[in-house]
């Protein structure tokens, strides 16, 4: 998708934003719009390096934008799709020579027919200008999944075995994934971000406001797992510690299993950084030590950066903004002294991410093994900690003082501020989109598939003024061409499917830009109406094929507690209803109502007898993934409680401290938690896996029909 036009000439400071996609304005709804405050506008342009505070600052800066474009040949990275030439270069003067150095070593004078990849182009016009920029060759679109999947959607924190240490590990998941593929016919398991999360007291238990997207959380090891445990001295002090700490995690797993604890990620994470302490303390076999060295010599500085930060934030805390002057800059003469002094930290916590990403990959491969078509679906965070690693490490590509939200809309007049500081446009285009590339291809390498969070964010996103509230922000344009370009390139080079959550306000172009690039979107059955006609529940036929149809995510109401009603009860319960609750009781149940009428109208209600008992809960939500089978949608998901009628969300929106948020175990009707051994053995949900098992394919070459 091309960017959009500028905006019309106006007011200089309306001009120098549009020159550099800031938004002077927005759309909250159809036909309205609102313009953006000049304080936003000005903040958003000074964290892009332009002064715009002053008249005089603002016509300098004008006219240095202007001049710079009108000398500029080419903008620093171009896209080339499917072996085609960039269509900038189209606009090149008469005569200009280029030369192209590809990734793969060769030397071109073209651009014509290239391979994919991310090459350097250098070009000289008949005037003396040049310009040497990256050029992003991806192919022209992702292919479609093999044949219709289905599959599951869990936290992995919330999915205990009798094994694991009081929340989910990669020991569960993969465990899950050998069981859904083998015994259900599965074709994929989506989980929550994995990311290394920002230690503290308590820890953020969200898994979407990490320290670290590029490198994942060691909380999720499974300890028992890493080949070294086994060979803890057994007759000495740290065999007996290790022992200590099995029996205190078996304490922490009855605490959630059977006494109706909270998942506690602190507690889990003391005990495993104790036992990995211990583990570590046995050297690594050759075999083992060799694996161990090519993994640091493969992810180099962006490692080492990483365990720094980790080995620092023991010392000196989790928010890099407090530590001493010297060491907020990574590149710092202290930051290196303090490399060299704690070189036995970081290289304990460079060799957690190593482990982590062994057990990731091998949970990958148990999936594939198992006779998943696509495997693990792992989620990508739409930001990170302003405190946190990433931040740190890549503060060049960050914008200070900024921070990522929404804007008021209808459904939260106040707007959202996530606190995630945005990636500046102009930094990452400069780079040919480095720290983006490195980020999709450690993702890439343990999955089958990647959830992009907010995928509307690759077009741009909402700034706000740090201090500011989300109303008194602004949109910044990002490259969406090229932000699309380099996924699609990593994502083929690994051959993974991407999945965009598409959910909500999205600009008009985004998702015929996605689609046409093989991005799936996200439907979800209660969001899916006739928006622009009479706003009854959607048809199947008239479903989109590109999508991940679901009923339901981690941030909304369980299927039962929506058929029941017992979501509005929930929101009522913490104060979060903004009209009588009468009047929401009586909303939501038409809703409801409305689907549960097209589903008996397409015959898919079987056995309900009304009501709200069990047994009609149950034919209720089998008839809800009924419906989905009967759409055209590629993958089909089924939210892990769904299964055995949680009725509590993971993360319930706009709370915090009242509610419990990304700490609630999987857990049945009643709200007893359940096990996976438990999830295996269910009747409740293999009669609802029933439902989704694979059909054969129709005659047609289309998805087939639900039962």
């Amino acid at each position: 998708m091309q960017a959009p036009p500028a905006e019309p000439a106006g007011t200089p400071l309306s001009r120098l934003a549009a020159l550099h996609g800031v938004a002077t304005s927005y759309s909250p709804s159809p036909g309205r719009t609102v313009p953006a405050t000049d304080t936003a506008v000005i903040a958003a342009l000074a964290a892009l390096g332009v002064d715009a505070s002053t008249p005089e600052a603002l016509r300098d800066a004008l006219a240095s934008r202007e001049a710079g474009l009108r000398e500029r040949l080419l903008p620093p990275t171009v896209v080339g799709w499917g072996g085609e030439p960039p269509a900038a270069l189209a606009a090149l003067p008469d005569g200009t020579q280029l030369r192209v150095e590809t990734e793969q070593g060769e030397t071109r004078a073209s651009a014509d027919r290239l391979p994919p990849g991310v090459h350097t182009l250098h070009a000289t016009a008949p005037d003396g200008r040049t310009a040497d920029v990256h050029l992003v060759v991806a192919p022209a679109r992702l292919p479609a999944p093999p044949g219709r999947a289905y599959g599951l959607l869990v936290q992995l924190y919330s999915l205990l075995s009798r094994r694991s240490w009081g929340m989910g590990d990669l020991g569960d998941l993969a465990e899950l994934s050998a069981w859904a593929g083998r015994a259900l016919g599965a074709g994929f398991v989506q989980v929550n971000p994995l990311h290394a999360a920002v230690p503290g007291h308590p820890t953020d238990p969200s898994p979407y406001r990490p320290s670290s997207r590029r490198f994942p959380d060691p909380v999720h090891l499974r300890v028992e797992d890493v080949p070294e445990f086994a060979h803890v001295e057994k007759d000495g002090d740290g065999h007996e510690r290790l022992r200590a700490v099995l029996r205190r995690a078996a304490l922490l797993r009855k605490a959630v299993l059977e006494e109706g604890a909270l998942i506690d990620r602190d507690a889990v994470w003391e005990l495993k950084r104790e036992a990995l302490e211990l583990v570590r303390a046995v050297p690594l076999g050759p075999g083992r030590r060799a694996a161990y060295w090519d993994y640091l010599a493969e992810e180099g500085d962006a490692l080492e950066d990483h365990a720094t930060w980790c080995a620092l934030a023991e010392v000196h805390g989790p928010d890099w903004h407090s530590w001493p002057a010297g060491l907020r800059d990574p590149r710092s003469p202290e930051t290196a002294r303090a490399r060299s002094e704690l070189m036995d930290r970081i290289d304990f916590h460079s060799r957690l991410a190593w482990l982590t990403d062994t057990q990731l990959v091998a949970a990958q491969r148990t999936a594939r093994d198992a006779g998943m078509k696509v495997g693990l679906v792992h989620d990508l965070a739409v930001g990170v900690h302003p405190g946190g690693a990433d931040a740190w490490a890549q503060q060049r590509y960050f914008a200070g003082g900024m921070s990522v939200g929404a804007p008021p809309d209808a459904f939260n007049a106040r707007g959202q501020d996530w606190g995630l500081p945005p990636w500046r446009p102009d930094r990452l285009a400069e780079s040919g989109y480095a720290p983006y590339r490195a980020l999709l291809r450690a993702l890439f390498r343990c999955a089958g598939a990647l959830r992009i969070d907010h995928v509307m964010g690759l077009f741009r996103l909402w700034w706000i003024p740090q201090g500011r509230p989300p109303t008194d922000g602004t949109y910044v344009r990002y490259d969406a061409e090229a932000m699309l370009a380099v996924l699609v390139l990593e994502a083929s080079r690994a051959g993974a499917l991407v999945i965009g959550e598409d959910l909500g306000t999205v600009e008009p172009g985004v998702r015929e830009a996605l689609q046409e690039r093989g991005v799936l979107g996200t439907s979800v059955l209660w969001f899916e109406r006739d928006w622009t006609g009479d706003g009854l529940p959607l048809p199947p036929d008239r479903w989109r094929a590109d999508c991940l149809a679901t009923a339901t995510t981690h941030d909304l109401p369980s299927t039962a507690a929506r058929l029941t009603g017992e979501h509005v009860e929930l929101r009522d319960s913490l104060g979060l209803l903004t009209r009588p609750l009468a009047e929401e009781r009586d909303e939501a149940a038409a809703d409801t109502g409305e689907w549960l009428t097209l589903l008996a109208r397409l015959g898919l209600l079987k056995g309900c007898g009304g009501g709200i008992s069990t047994a009609s809960e149950e034919a209720e939500i089998q008839a809800v993934h009924r419906f989905l089978l009967r759409t055209p949608a590629r993958l089909v998901g089924v939210w892990l409680p769904d299964t055995v009628g949680d009725r509590r969300p993971q993360n319930l929106p706009g709370t915090w401290d009242e509610y419990p948020n990304w700490r609630l175990p999987v857990a049945d009707a009643a709200g007893r938690p359940v096990t996976l051994e438990e999830l295996a053995a269910s009747p409740r949900l293999h009669a609802l896996l029933d439902v989704l098992r694979p059909h054969p394919p129709s005659p047609a070459g289309l998805p087939p029909p639900g039962p």
